[in-house]
């Protein structure tokens, strides 16, 4: 069994991988001041409670875009589950050619998303993932990591908006009856879901324009099933694709048995 770990800003993905297979997920809240003893902790509570035979973890990989808590997790899953995990990085093969002015500033979320959405979709490639930020990624023939952009979350800018205007409140991110919104909550409702799926429309078709081809498009992250359906551009959501990324990077990478 494999242990997937996505360290992000707002959650911690954890998954459980067999066979290729994703078995279990968990989601836990990402905390800078939590301790290795207690992400340990918390790693063992998890096991225990959704009945995973930790001994039947053979290995751990994880991705992180925390710096601080990636070396606290790493030592969390040492102690909790007694095992070294690959960390997506720097001397990681990943099958990826990365051809970015500074392949090293590329987020190993990007990487595992990436690796992917190569294994698993027709290149080129589009792949949204929508968490705290907004990313896209766009992956072309032969493997290639062309580049991408990034904007703020869904829910970021709704957070923004909020508490920097005086008179707009919090609202849930759900889509109103229409677009022409008639009170401000349903105005407020109307730019963040539909206004997100139009930008999502309109970039495709500029990077589209750019790649002078058509391109698969796949959607992740946290916050894609809410936009995805309002889009009106053919797009696969795909909930686990980074855990999968992981799953193919982990097997490029462990070490054979003796």
């Amino acid at each position: 069994m494999l242990l997937a770990i996505d360290v992000g800003n707002s959650n911690i993905v954890i998954g459980y991988m067999k066979n290729d297979e994703i078995i279990h997920v968990s989601r836990i809240a990402t905390d800078t001041k939590k301790t290795e003893d207690e992400y340990a902790v918390m790693l063992k509570q998890l096991t225990d409670f959704y009945h995973i035979d930790a001994t039947k973890i053979e290995g751990v990989i994880i991705c992180s875009v925390v710096p601080h808590v990636t070396g606290i997790f790493k030592e969390a899953v040492r102690r909790a589950i007694g095992l070294q995990a690959i960390v997506v990085g720097a001397g990681v093969k990943t099958g990826l050619n990365i051809a970015i002015d500074n392949p090293a500033q590329l987020g190993s979320d990007l990487v595992a998303d990436g690796v992917a959405a190569v294994a698993f979709y027709k290149t080129p490639v589009i792949v949204f993932d929508m968490g705290t930020a907004t990313t896209i990624s766009v992956i072309g023939h032969n493997a290639s990591y062309l580049g991408g952009a990034i904007f703020p979350g869904l829910r970021l800018s709704l957070n923004a908006l909020s508490s920097h205007t005086a008179q707009l409140p919090t609202v849930p991110i759900e889509a109103p009856r229409n677009c022409i919104g008639t009170n401000t909550i349903d105005c407020m409702k109307s730019g963040s879901i539909f206004g997100t799926a139009s930008m999502v429309d309109g970039m495709i078709q500029r990077i589209e324009d750019e790649l002078g081809e058509k391109a698969s498009v796949v959607a992740t992250g946290g916050l894609a099933s809410s936009i995805v359906p309002y889009c009106k551009r053919d797009i696969c959501y795909d909930e686990n694709l980074l855990l999968r990324g992981l799953n193919i990077i982990y097997l490029k990478n462990r070490k054979k048995k003796a």
